[in-house]
């Protein structure tokens, strides 16, 4: 009698972590992700950088959705706004510091699944014990398998910001901004927040 009650409370406690990781994946998956990568010159004080410029974007041979007015706009305004609140102050006339963004957009492909399938683990091909599947509970557990059908095209762009030292004329900081892109006109409204996460990793405190 204990061994079988041993044995209910394991399918149960694996039957929540079935439904717990199936939450987490529609949460996931819910979510609009843009990742964030950056770099920059480790020894370097960015505190000595007062005031800024900006250089020409960068040509990208790549197709391109924001190379119109509206997301020039949207990007230099988000990123003039960013800049400030960091205490650095905009001029033209020999800026301690220059800016300048490339935005790129590739064509990339991935694998499409199958609506996963649900069933008890059983024995598989070449009398392999197949308990999980894709997802599964062990021994006795329900379990679920999907398979590769096919490939999809999406399309995948990145923002990349550097800051550039005048005197120098060396890059000093770069971010970028990665998201996959599902209707352009979108991905033109979002590029505030795009910016806005992108100075965040800016090695400066904002101005309080």
């Amino acid at each position: 009698m204990q061994a079988y009650r041993r044995l209910r409370k394991i399918i149960k406690m694996k039957k929540l972590g079935y439904i717990f990781a199936l939450g987490l994946i529609a949460f996931l998956a819910s979510c609009a992700s843009v990742q964030y990568n950056t770099t920059k010159v480790q020894s370097l004080d960015f505190g000595q950088y007062r005031t800024y410029g900006w250089l020409p974007p960068v040509d990208s041979l790549s197709k391109n959705y924001f190379n119109n007015d509206i997301a020039k706009s949207n990007i230099l305004n988000a990123a003039n706004k960013e800049l400030e609140s960091l205490g650095l102050q905009y001029t033209k006339d020999n800026p301690d510091v220059l800016f300048r963004y490339v935005s790129i957009v590739n064509n990339k492909s991935r694998l499409v699944y199958a609506s996963p399938m649900y069933g008890w683990g059983g024995w598989g091909p070449w009398g392999w014990y197949r308990p999980w599947g894709m997802w599964g509970m062990g021994m006795w557990g329900f379990g679920a398998t999907s398979y590769p059908v096919g490939s999809e095209k999406f399309r995948y762009a990145h923002l990349i910001i550097e800051a550039v030292d005048r005197r120098t004329n060396t890059v000093v900081w770069q971010a970028r901004g990665s998201s996959e892109i599902k209707a352009p006109e979108k991905s033109i409204n979002k590029l505030p927040e795009v910016v806005a996460g992108i100075f965040k990793q800016y090695p400066l405190r904002k101005v309080k």
